[in-house]
């Protein structure tokens, strides 16, 4: 019979702790989200290159990426590099595991975005004097950041989502980590998790509108 008592007053007095691990969860995911757009760009080129070295890397990185759990990724990062003799923290380890996921999506995102873009923007910016690399600065980078910019805000979204996986590799700073911890001590089960959930809600719609008024500033032209 069902017979759970609620207390929300004991929840309720947690929420300054729960804060402050979301705070953490918003600093994983932004620096996931940040270095792993300038690793996506990396993998893009080396995905246009001709060498044959670096294309090859770039496909097996966005293949692992998408194509295995983002457990599995982060997991890597935390046992599978102490087992080459490499110790990272979790709060690295979740960091590295959810780059790596950003990176390897968004360089696809990215592939796609630039077969969009027709070849004559960049034949434009060599015929103005530039090489390849700033045509491809100046010109093509801007319109494919433009053109992937939805999937980057559904990418950062995902960011904050998978830092909820920390909690598999010790990690317990973050807002699910501490959520987890709360629990143990209080056993407020559904009143710590239901408030977990809400904040988790409105940091994602926080994201969401942030990026509509930034896209509306950024790309008014």
């Amino acid at each position: 019979m069902f017979n759970y008592r609620f207390q929300w007053g004991q929840a309720w007095a947690k929420l300054p702790q729960m804060l402050d691990g979301a705070l953490v969860t918003m600093k994983i995911a932004i620096l996931s989200m940040v270095i792993g757009i300038l690793i996506a760009v990396v993998l893009t080129l080396f995905r246009r290159s001709n060498s044959r070295v670096l294309a090859g890397f770039a496909t097996v990185w966005v293949e692992i990426a998408r194509n295995t759990p983002a457990l599995f990724q982060i997991y890597m990062a935390h046992f599978g590099l102490a087992g080459l003799g490499v110790h990272l923290s979790p709060f690295n380890s979740l960091l590295l595991g959810i780059t790596f996921n950003n990176a390897g999506y968004l360089a696809e995102n990215f592939r796609g975005a630039l077969k969009a873009i027709p070849d004559t923007q960049s034949r434009a910016g060599r015929s103005l004097g530039m090489s390849d690399l700033q045509a491809f600065r100046y010109i093509v980078l801007p319109q494919m950041i433009r053109i992937a910019y939805p999937t980057i805000t559904n990418q950062m979204v995902w960011a904050v989502l998978m830092t909820s996986l920390g909690v598999t590799v010790g990690m317990n700073s973050d807002l699910y980590g501490v959520t987890q911890d709360l629990n143990a001590l209080t056993f407020r089960t559904f009143e710590l998790f239901a408030i977990a959930a809400v904040i988790f809600y409105i940091i994602v719609k926080i994201i969401q509108l942030g990026a509509r008024l930034f896209a509306r500033r950024l790309f008014r032209y």
